[in-house]
């Protein structure tokens, strides 16, 4: 009698790891060359299509970071205070038009220019100012509390580069150095649909056997974090031509096609068959749990070819999936020079035994013990079905293939989700 299997992860053929499959869509996908000026508020979450180098220094000029008074460093006494005239005041935005002697000092404020030859501020708090003399105390260093021009950013300096996806900091500082607008790709061009008879929209009456959709849900809302520009087309029933006949059109006029189900090996299951037909599956299975089923592939229409990346139907994988494949997928499409998350290492606060040469995501909280250290708390169900464990977990514990036994105690890669889905 032959042997059942009760591991839905048993199979035959070898699986690839998640870093061969990297390495594929690496090699396969190329970035969309289209690219566009926007004006700097519309470019937050864009990627950069030029290296941005600045016309100018910033600060333009030597100037205060502090209120208080100017002052020539060799005229202070070394062993006791110093008391000077106060020859004028200095603010930010106006013109300077003192001519300071020798011997004297100046009111100045934060930001504003320093006068010719002064070279150190002392802190308004730390003086005392009567009938126009100032008491300075000893002990403060040279140049302390002065800027100097170019401090920041020096002109002829690239400041950012092809490439960056810009989050606010970078905006600002296109700002500080003068830009109004950057060039930066347009936006990747997703299709999203999700197939199977059971599947229906939310919000009317469900009918038996039959499930909401959440995958679609999900994945758009994933994509449109990622600057995307999205097509939701809906759901699909489980009819080859019809699967088939939507790939084709979406091809046609997107850059990805992203779907969720029917990526397996039953008898319903007519995606992967609909991608081979009309173009070519890179890869098709994960040596992942959760997410198996996950596929990389292309779509050939004419002259015209569509990335497509299948997730898997159960939706707690098809979120694990589309961070560690559709993301990076999405962001290397739209031109970004970095498409890796940061993943940090964190003490693990539990045991868990897996099987090897699979790399597995275990939901996880962030939770900080009484030694103010922060560790990775397993949180839910490891079930590819159980989405509420992702809604109360922080990000995922990625345990790598060579792995089987994890003690707590043991450092671990954490991959927050503030990093890959915000």
């Amino acid at each position: 009698m032959a042997q059942l299997s009760d591991d839905c992860f048993a199979g035959a053929e070898r699986l690839i790891t998640t870093s061969e499959a990297l390495d594929i869509l690496a090699a396969r996908i190329s970035p969309v060359a289209d690219e566009e000026s926007v004006p700097l508020r519309e470019a937050i979450g864009r990627i950069l299509a030029e290296d941005v180098t600045s016309s100018v220094n910033v600060p333009p000029h030597d100037n205060s970071a502090v209120d208080g008074y100017a002052v020539f460093f060799d005229d202070l006494a070394d062993d006791g205070p110093s008391a000077l005239p106060v020859a004028g005041r200095a603010a930010a935005g106006q013109p300077i038009e003192l001519n300071v002697r020798r011997g004297e000092a100046v009111r100045i404020f934060t930001g504003a220019p320093m006068p010719e030859g002064l070279d150190t501020v002392l802190m308004q708090e730390d003086c005392a100012e009567e009938d126009s003399r100032v008491t300075i105390p000893p002990g403060i260093k040279r140049g302390a509390n002065r800027r100097a021009a170019g401090e920041d950013v020096t002109a002829g300096q690239v400041v950012l580069t092809r490439g960056t996806r810009l989050r606010p900091q970078e905006i600002g500082l296109a700002a500080a150095v003068g830009r109004t607008a950057l060039k930066v790709y347009q936006r990747v061009s997703a299709a999203v649909f999700s197939t199977g008879d059971e599947v229906e929209e939310p919000g009317g009456e469900l009918p038996p056997g039959k499930i909401y959709d959440s995958n679609r849900f999900t994945i758009i809302t994933a994509l449109e974090r990622l600057g995307c520009a999205v097509d939701d087309l809906g759901i699909l029933p489980d009819r080859p031509e019809e699967i088939a006949s939507a790939i084709r059109a979406a091809a046609e006029t997107h850059d990805v096609l992203l779907t969720s189900g029917g990526m397996s090996v039953g008898e319903e299951d007519h995606v992967g068959q609909a991608v081979s037909a009309n173009g070519a599956l890179h890869f098709w299975r994960l040596a992942i749990k959760p997410g198996r089923p996950v596929s990389l592939g292309q779509i050939q229409v004419g002259d015209r070819s569509a990335a497509f990346v299948g997730l898997p139907g159960n939706p707690a994988a098809a979120i694990v999936t589309f961070v560690l494949i559709g993301r990076p997928l999405i962001l290397r499409l739209g031109g970004a020079a970095e498409i890796a998350p940061i993943v940090y290492r964190v003490p693990a606060d539990f045991d868990y035994r897996k099987k090897k040469d699979r790399r597995e995501f275990v939901r996880a909280r962030l939770e900080v013990g009484l030694d103010g250290i922060r560790r990775a708390k397993k949180h839910g169900a490891s079930g590819a079905g159980i989405l509420s464990s992702l809604v109360g977990a922080d990000g995922l514990v990625a345990l790598p293939e060579d792995m089987t036994q994890l003690d707590a105690g043991s450092l671990v890669e954490f991959l927050p989700f503030s990093e890959v889905l915000a």
